[in-house]
C-alpha cells in the first residue's frame, strides 16, 4: 500500500479535524502518500481529490467541523454511483480509503467493499454515540458538554421564574446525549427512545416534586418519534399539571465548536489506529474504542446491530432525580 484516500461524510462532528490530522501524519510517517477527498462520497464520484502533507493539517486540531467538507450523496446509494467512485479512486492511485463518519458512512463503505472491493476502514465519528463496536465516538463528548452548558444556563432562568423547561437534544434514534447531559445536569426527567415513557407518571412525579418544595424542573428529551413533538409534550404537561412550561430545542449548535480534550485524544487515537489497520491488511472494519483500547468491528456487524443504552446510568439518573 503506497497511497491512501481520506474523507469525512455525513454529519460533521467536533474532532473530525483532529482525526484527519492523525491519519495524515501517521500515514506519512509510515511512508504513505495521502489524498484528501472533498465532500465525502459526492467528492469521490466527482473526483474532488487533493494531495495532503504534514502542513495540510497544521493548526486544525482545535477546530470544529471538517476541513475536507462533508455532504449527503444520493448518487452513491446506487451501484452505478459506487462503481464510478471506485473507478475514480483507482485511477488516482489510491490503494485504500479511510472514512470518518457514522452509520451512513459505514453503510456506504461496506457497500463499496462488497461491490467494488476497495479496501476501506471507517473511524467512529458521530455526536449521537450510536455506533455498535465503539464505547464512545468522536464528537460525542463535545456535544454532551455543549448540551450540558445550555442546561445549566436554563436551570438558572427556570429557578428564577419557577418554570419547567423541556430541552430537546440531538440523538436521532438514540438517547446517549440526553442521558449523559441529563444525568450531568441533574435533570428531573430524561426521555429517551430506549426506555418507554409514561406521560401520566411523569406528570405525577413533577407535581409531587413541586409539593415537596421543588420550584423548577428540567426535562431532557432526545429527538425521536416515540417522544413526539416536544412542544406538544410540554403543552400536555402544562395542561395536566398547571406547571409553567417552556421549550428549548438545541439543534445544530451541538455539532459545532472546539472539540473537548477527550474528543481530540479519542480522534487522534482512532485515526492513527485506522492507518495501522489498513497497513496490516484490514478492510471493511469500523475503528473504535472498547474499554479504552482500539477495536476493529466488521462493518456488516456495525451497521446491522443496535448499540444498547447503558441501563445502569438510566437507573442512576432516575434515582437521583428526587
Amino acid at each position: 500500500m503506497k497511497r491512501i484516500g481520506i474523507y469525512t461524510s455525513g454529519g460533521d462532528t467536533p474532532g473530525m479535524n483532529a482525526c484527519i490530522r492523525a491519519i495524515v501524519r501517521t500515514a506519512i510517517v509510515g511512508g504513505l502518500e495521502v489524498v484528501g477527498i472533498e465532500y465525502g462520497y459526492a467528492g469521490m464520484i466527482a473526483g474532488r481529490f487533493i494531495p495532503m502533507n504534514m502542513r495540510s493539517v497544521s493548526n486544525i486540531i482545535q477546530r470544529g467541523g471538517t476541513i475536507l467538507k462533508s455532504s449527503r450523496c444520493e448518487e452513491f446509494r446506487t451501484p452505478q454511483g459506487r462503481a464510478q467512485a471506485a473507478a475514480n479512486v483507482r485511477a488516482a492511485g489510491m490503494d485504500g480509503l479511510i472514512g470518518i463518519g457514522g452509520n451512513g458512512t459505514s453503510t456506504a463503505a461496506h457497500a463499496l467493499w462488497v461491490e467494488q472491493r476497495v479496501p476501506i476502514v471507517v473511524c467512529a465519528s458521530t455526536i449521537d454515540n450510536d455506533l455498535y463496536g465503539s464505547d464512545f465516538t468522536i464528537g460525542f463528548d463535545t456535544a454532551v458538554n455543549t448540551a450540558l452548558e445550555a442546561i445549566d444556563r436554563l436551570r438558572d432562568t427556570a429557578a428564577s421564574h419557577d418554570r419547567t423547561f423541556f430541552v430537546e437534544v440531538m440523538g436521532r434514534n438514540n438517547g446517549y446525549i440526553a442521558l449523559f447531559a441529563g444525568l450531568g445536569g441533574g435533570a428531573e426527567e430524561i426521555i429517551i427512545p430506549e426506555v418507554p415513557h409514561d406521560v401520566d407518571a411523569m406528570c405525577e412525579r413533577l407535581k409531587d416534586a413541586r409539593a415537596r418544595g421543588k420550584t423548577s424542573s428540567i426535562v431532557v428529551c432526545a429527538e425521536h418519534e416515540q417522544a413526539g413533538n416536544v412542544f406538544k409534550l410540554a403543552e400536555t404537561v402544562r395542561r395536566r399539571t398547571g406547571l409553567d412550561t417552556r421549550v428549548t430545542v438545541l439543534g445544530h449548535i451541538q455539532r459545532g465548536g472546539r472539540p473537548s480534550a477527550r474528543d481530540r485524544v479519542l480522534a487522534s487515537s482512532i485515526g492513527a489506529a485506522a492507518v495501522q489497520a489498513l497497513l496490516q491488511g484490514e478492510t471493511d472494519k469500523l475503528v473504535g474504542v472498547v474499554a479504552g483500547e482500539a477495536r476493529l468491528t466488521p462493518l456488516e456487524e456495525n451497521v446491522t446491530r443496535k448499540k444498547p443504552i447503558n441501563i445502569k446510568l438510566v437507573e442512576l439518573a432516575a434515582a437521583l432525580a428526587k
